[in-house]
């Protein structure tokens, strides 16, 4: 797909076209393609740090009554994979990612993990283009609606506490969590997490077991209600 058509949904050009072609490389088409040495895997790293430091510099400037930990825990909420995926869905940045043919026929375009990790590349490769008040400019510009709306009720929710407190008054239990699968580099774990609560169960992702936890806890908590 023509990458001017995403510069343009971005609001940047790129100087150096070769970083955004790299933030939009999978390692699978990498691996495939003989020509193309790089993937997207550098980057993300990179985009990781920026788009943290962007966010928590927003909310400082924003929030100068928050404290630190409220800060971190508003920060965290904003960073986390999911918010990554909503904004790589809205730049239909699935369609640029160059992808293997393996990785193509499994629907790795609307994998989530791909998803977030092109959207912090895409991050890394402005920064590296035209320095962070670029990067800063584009976290802003998708990321501020949210940042602007922080809210205590967002981001102090501490799902696993409340589903423990539930399950003890009503059902006489405590909730089973149960790790099913850590994969992704290192620096970028996804842990997939699986909960038992009553007569539900759910399956929470995060970049950390206690991020996977709180989401498989959250899920479950609205299943119980319903019931």
């Amino acid at each position: 797909m023509e990458l001017l058509n995403l510069e343009h949904s971005i609001s940047y050009k790129f100087k150096a076209s070769s970083l955004l072609e790299e933030a939009l490389t999978h390692q699978s088409y990498s691996n495939e393609t003989d020509t193309v040495k790089k993937n997207y895997e550098r980057l993300e790293f990179l985009g990781d740090a920026v788009l943290e430091l962007a966010v928590t510099e927003m909310l400082v400037k924003r929030y100068p009554q928050m404290s630190e930990g409220e800060l971190s825990k508003a920060r965290s909420s904003l960073v986390k994979e999911s918010i990554l995926v909503t904004v790589a869905k809205k730049l239909g940045l699935g369609d640029y990612v160059r992808l293997g043919k393996g990785e193509e026929k499994s629907g790795g375009r609307t994998r989530k993990s791909i998803l977030a990790c092109s959207m912090e590349a895409l991050i890394a490769a402005v920064y590296l283009d035209g320095q962070y008040t670029a990067a800063y400019d584009l976290v802003d510009r998708f990321w501020g609606d949210a940042i602007n709306n922080v809210s205590s009720d967002e981001f102090d929710t501490d799902y696993k506490t409340k589903l423990q407190e539930l399950l003890q008054s009503k059902y006489k239990e405590v909730p089973l969590y149960k790790t099913l699968k850590v994969a992704g580099p290192a620096h970028k774990r996804i842990f997939r997490v699986k909960v038992e609560a009553a007569d539900v169960s759910s399956i929470g992702e995060g970049n950390s077991k206690k991020e996977a936890e709180q989401d498989a806890a959250g899920k479950a908590l609205k299943l119980l209600i319903k019931l």
